[in-house]
């Protein structure tokens, strides 16, 4: 019979181990983003400052799958741009490998003159 403190020990690593994984899943899988308003990533419509659509699609589509199992690969891109206005929202479509396609919700979380804060959901 093996020893319990053997025992309790292999248990106590394998969950520490997952427990790291897990965290650090977590911390690599985000879906926030905050984006400088400057000259080059935006443009003023409706007296608004807006997130270029590029900008958006490229920070989206390397957020989107940053590991091998959070997320899928896509390649993504956005019609408009993102205002920079609390709550302003755009929807992404992200093209699959297959051709088969996914929209992307993008909303803003807060906003001032030289940044925005958006997130995506997965």
């Amino acid at each position: 019979m093996p020893d319990s403190r053997f025992l309790v020990g292999v248990v106590g690593g394998a969950a520490f181990v997952l427990l790291v994984g897990g965290l650090g899943t977590r911390l690599i899988a985000r879906t926030e983003s905050t984006t400088g308003l400057d000259r080059y990533d935006a443009v003023v419509v409706d007296g608004h400052k807006t997130l270029a659509p590029n900008i958006v699609a490229g920070r989206t589509q390397s957020l989107y799958h940053p590991l091998p199992w959070v997320g899928v690969k896509v390649e993504v891109s956005c019609p408009t741009g993102l205002k920079a206005v609390a709550g302003a929202t755009i929807t992404c479509t992200g093209r699959k490998n297959d051709g088969s396609t996914i929209d992307i919700p993008v909303t803003v979380i807060s906003a001032t003159d030289s940044r925005i804060t958006w997130k995506f959901r997965r």
